[in-house]
């Protein structure tokens, strides 16, 4: 598995499959393949699929452990506003948002670039926002092995906002906690600080 990279070059007889699959759906919902305007389109299309889930391709664990270093550092390390676009594997249509995430090391810290990388690999894949949550927060648990880690994220999804109930201001929030943040005094640290403009 590739360490991390934004995949720009693609298997050429997948990626080909799949831009006959878009064809087909074109003529299938009414359209003309051939028309000037859609000549590209399942090829552009294709594309954009393969990068849109190219976290398939990647290794979150491998990314974590390339930047991790001794570091006696204790108290709690946040980085919000991670924004994050993925696909809903229901419908796959677009859900994004924002990623808070903050750990508390026991012995080793992680370059600060990398939790948002790990975020885009779980991200580029199909999935459901709890799921999504889940992910990162068991990769960075399991890898960094931290005092403490907590992720929130805040999402909209076409889903809801374009067909279906079409609520186009609801927000979806998803949580979750280990180790000291699971303590209730640590974890209300952390909301306040991602809840507040220190800029």
């Amino acid at each position: 598995m590739a360490l991390y990279r934004n995949l720009e070059e693609y298997d050429k007889e997948v990626s080909e499959e799949i831009k006959k699959d878009y064809s087909k759906i074109l003529d299938e919902i009414g359209e003309d393949a051939s028309r000037e305007g859609l000549l590209k389109t399942p090829e552009r299309a294709a594309k954009a699929m393969l990068f849109l889930t190219q976290g398939y391709q990647q290794d979150p664990v491998e990314i974590l452990k390339g930047a991790m270093f001794a570091e006696d550092y204790d108290d709690m390390v946040i980085i919000k506003n991670i924004e994050l676009y993925s696909l809903c594997e229901h419908h796959m249509l677009p859900f994004f948002g924002k990623a808070h995430i903050a750990y508390i090391p026991n012995g080793h810290i992680v370059g600060l670039s990398k939790i948002p990388r790990v975020v885009d690999v779980f991200a580029r894949r199909l999935q459901v926002q709890e799921r999504l949550t889940h992910d990162i927060l068991e990769c960075l648990n399991d890898t960094l092995k931290p005092k403490g880690v907590a992720v929130v994220i805040e999402a909209s999804h076409m889903c809801m906002m374009m067909r279906g109930v079409q609520k186009q201001n609801s927000v979806t929030t998803t949580s979750g906690f280990r180790g000291q943040f699971e303590k209730i005094e640590t974890r209300n640290e952390f909301l306040k600080l991602v809840g507040s403009d220190l800029s």
